[in-house]
């Protein structure tokens, strides 16, 4: 359980919410978590109260903590119900906020029906996709009953279901979500705030930072480098193909791995490349890119991530297609000269901000509009 300190907001008039957010991301292990991990502490100044319920590293361990099939670094836990009743009774929510279709998940959306509050669902992940990949035929159908079930208990009961790319608008919609409405991605503070290095005047070094699991598609940066011996690779993170990824790239002089980069940590990564590489088979969004463009960084995106669906990124986007050669888009990135790569930079930085703007307003606005359904019907 991750509480978020409690701030006034200073407009009494506007009858400021208290809000609980369930999740069954870790805060930062992924991209789930990441966002709300950067959201979070944005929504503050405009809330009466916010708590997060999620799975910690902190003590005391819970009593269920399942390893996830394929990523032993993902765990499904168990929710402390004490704990979570205790700070639910303080907190008092007007919205309830299930984020995953986990434990935590299950567990907002009963307290939500329980106490007759609007439910909010934000569907991050497909999970039946991923298990294509992951899962054995038998594990994968035992997998999308569980997760597809509930996946429909919660889009139905929701009063409006949150997606991050207008693809995933079916997907929910079979599900049973009534009110589908697409929302931005938050940016961590620090990304817009920390001072900046200016981008390199020529492309001789890029990077990749996320999970190194098979929809990322890792294996073609390290094919690219081999192609490409007078650019430095840099992969940043941890995942089940770590080994087998670093096997193949033993020999190559050019490729360095990090592992794990807290959030300071991939800024200097990020700072020091001139582009990021994210050229996965899928990404329901694709936060790393935008958080690339807002250290000034153009990112090389597979066609196959939502973030695509946002015009207002494109200027900071450079799109890879299944079937292409990485090291081609590259070469050609590196006729570029200082002018365009500066260009670059202010494009990426001022597209990146004026998203995460939008995205905080369109939140809290959002949550406003739920609980001023709610009162109006209970009047």
């Amino acid at each position: 359980m991750s509480p978020v300190p409690e701030n006034r907001a200073a407009d009494a008039g506007a009858r400021p919410l208290r809000v609980a957010f369930f999740s069954d991301a870790f805060a930062e292990r992924n991209g789930t978590g990441a966002y709300y991990h950067d959201l979070l502490p944005q929504l503050v100044p405009g809330l009466a109260d916010l708590a997060m319920f999620q799975p910690s590293d902190q003590p005391p361990r819970p009593l269920l903590s399942i390893a996830m099939p394929g990523d032993p670094n993902q765990r499904l836990e168990g929710p402390p119900l004490r704990r979570i009743g205790t700070r639910m009774g303080e907190l008092q929510p007007e919205v309830v906020v299930v984020v995953t279709p986990g434990l935590y998940g299950l567990l907002g959306a009963w307290y939500a029906r329980r106490r007759g509050l609007p439910l909010v669902a934000a569907f991050h992940t497909d999970f039946e996709r991923l298990a294509r990949l992951y899962w054995p035929p038998l594990a994968r159908w035992l997998v999308n009953l569980v997760v597809g079930t509930a996946n429909r208990l919660i889009c139905r009961r929701a009063s409006r279901v949150l997606i991050n790319n207008a693809g995933l608008t079916d997907a929910v919609r079979a599900y049973g979500a009534a009110s589908v409405q697409v929302v931005g991605t938050p940016l961590p503070r620090a990304f817009l705030e920390r001072p900046r290095r200016a981008i390199p005047g020529r492309l001789t070094r890029v990077c990749f930072a996320g999970r190194l699991a098979p929809e990322k598609n890792v294996d073609l940066v390290i094919e690219a480098a081999r192609q490409l011996p007078d650019v430095e690779f840099v992969i940043g993170g941890e995942g089940p193909l770590r080994e087998a990824l670093e096997a193949q790239a033993a020999g190559l002089a050019n490729v360095r791995f990090t592992g794990w980069l807290d959030r300071s940590a991939l800024i200097d990564l990020i700072d020091s490349s001139s582009l990021l590489l994210l050229p996965s088979r899928f990404e329901t969004f694709g936060s790393i890119a935008l958080e690339a463009m807002a250290r000034g960084r153009p990112a090389l995106v597979s066609t196959a991530a939502g973030i695509h669906d946002w015009p207002s990124l494109r200027p900071g986007l450079v799109p890879f297609s299944p079937g292409e050669s990485l090291a081609d888009c590259l070469q050609s990135l590196q006729a570029y000269g200082p002018g365009r790569w500066e260009l670059l930079e202010r494009r990426c930085r001022a597209a990146a901000a004026a998203l995460n703007g939008a995205t905080i307003a369109e939140w809290q606005a959002l949550l406003a509009a739920v609980a001023g359904n709610e009162r109006r019907e209970s009047a």
